[in-house]
């Protein structure tokens, strides 16, 4: 039944829902990433220190991943097509009420609590219900469901700043809100399966026959909740240490491009070419991706080796980010931070799935979120402090720089750890092998 399943799907109305997410992604992620636009305006209106508008974003960071198991949860009760329609009015009333911009506590409940949760509940389903839709074109699907990331992101950074510019940051905020709307629309394009069940698992009752149809949703259900509430992963070492480092990876991440605006306009340079940058660091990064994916199927490195790697590339960019001095050097050294982050995001999944198998990946998945939105919420605010105390916007950029190159080191560490378990696996694999072949010997001496 599985094999029938799987061919009737991989195209067809699934190409439908391949559009739909890859909107989605554009209408979440995508305005996450160029929000950094707002921040000065936001913290000259209310008068704020970098450290206190910065608490904005890093709550949307944290409420979209303290979100993703919920989000998981209620696909599997009420659908993904649900999930994202509620995601899409959550999103437009965070901006909605944003609007208002009564004080820095409602911008924090709104854009910041609203917008994450609105977020999380579209962008979690959305990914999921491509990977129902396609098997054997699966990876396919979700790359070109990814880049609609990096594909409105390329265009939000100067139409951000228009609307900014002609209808002041709380209009934007309206506007913006009201675009959102349109994931209610995607979310309704998401047809559900005869099947209801989480991400990677098996959709046995598409097409059953009607004698087996109750046997099948119980083979189904079974596996799927031990595995989302597998809390056990967090005795393996292997997982823990990939969480440290999705801690101090997602501390850094979401530094750059909040502070990547205000370093541009302190260095005098004009507002139309700032909002540029965030273009330029959208399409470096969906090169990237494509690149560091393509290179990765090659199978010519490990990948964690390969993550560490870019990793240190990463870091290496953001120590030398601040010794621009012009928009040429910025946008350089802006476009090697892009390009950078963008062969992370291609691998750093592929690596989780390789460290704890593809039997726990959905709870790691889960787990892995729910772990790193400590960073995401840490960084923005701790990265704002230090910018404050040194009264410099490099700062921040430093500070980001010297986290990723923690988080390299934990992945050496965590590489390290595995090379040692696979040896002794293979040891005791061979021991197993020369016992085997002669069983009748130890029998006729123990007797």
């Amino acid at each position: 039944m599985l094999g029938e399943e799987s061919n009737s799907l991989d195209g067809g109305y699934g190409w439908v829902v391949v559009v739909s997410a890859f909107v989605v992604m554009g209408l979440t992620a995508a305005v996450l990433k160029t929000f950094g636009l707002f921040f000065v305006e936001i913290q000259q209106h209310f008068d704020e220190l970098a450290s206190m508008t910065s608490w904005i974003t890093s709550i949307t960071i944290a409420i979209f991943h303290l979100g993703a198991p919920v989000a998981s949860s209620l696909c599997v009760k009420y659908t993904h097509r649900v999930v994202v329609i509620t995601g899409g009015v959550l999103a437009f009333s965070g901006m909605a009420l944003g609007f208002l911009g009564l004080d820095m506590v409602w911008m924090y409940a709104t854009t910041g609590f609203l917008q994450g949760l609105g977020i999380s509940f579209s962008w979690i389903p959305a990914i999921s219900i491509v990977s129902h839709y396609f098997s054997k074109k699966r990876a396919l699907a979700n790359a070109i469901a990814s880049a609609g990331e990096c594909a409105f992101a390329f265009t939000f950074g100067p139409f951000f700043h228009w609307l900014i510019g002609q209808y002041g940051w709380k209009g934007a905020l309206l506007i913006i809100g009201g675009i959102q709307l349109n994931i209610c629309v995607c979310g309704a394009l998401m047809r559900p399966l005869k099947s209801s069940c989480l991400p990677d698992s098996s959709c046995l009752d598409a097409e059953t026959r009607p004698g087996t149809q109750a046997s099948g949703r119980a083979n189904v259900k079974s596996p799927v909740i031990r595995k989302t509430f597998n809390w056990m992963l967090l005795r393996r070492l292997e997982f823990v240490l990939y969480a440290i480092f999705g801690i101090l990876a997602a501390m850094s991440f979401f530094v750059p491009p909040l502070f990547l605006v205000p370093l541009s306009y302190s260095l005098g340079i004009d507002e139309s070419w700032t909002a540029s940058l965030l273009s330029v660091l959208a399409l470096v990064d969906f090169v990237g991706r494509l690149l560091c994916g393509w290179y990765a199927n090659l199978h010519l490195t490990r990948t964690v080796h390969l993550l560490a790697m870019t990793i240190a590339l990463i870091s290496t960019s953001l120590m030398l980010l601040p010794l621009a001095n012009n928009y040429l050097s910025l946008a350089i050294f802006t476009g090697f931070y892009g390009f950078f982050f963008g062969t992370t995001v291609a691998i750093h999944i592929t690596v989780l799935a390789d460290v704890v198998g593809m039997s726990d990946f959905d709870s790691a998945l889960g787990l892995f979120m729910l772990i790193r939105s400590t960073g995401g919420f840490l960084g923005p605010p701790l990265a704002g402090l230090i910018v404050d105390v040194a009264g410099d916007y490099r700062a921040g950029f430093y500070m980001a720089g010297a986290t990723l190159i923690l988080s390299a080191v934990i992945l050496v560490i965590l590489d390290q750890f595995q090379q040692r378990q696979e040896k002794q696996n293979q040891s005791n694999t061979k021991s197993e092998k020369s016992v085997l072949p002669y069983p009748s010997l130890h029998v006729l001496k123990l007797q």
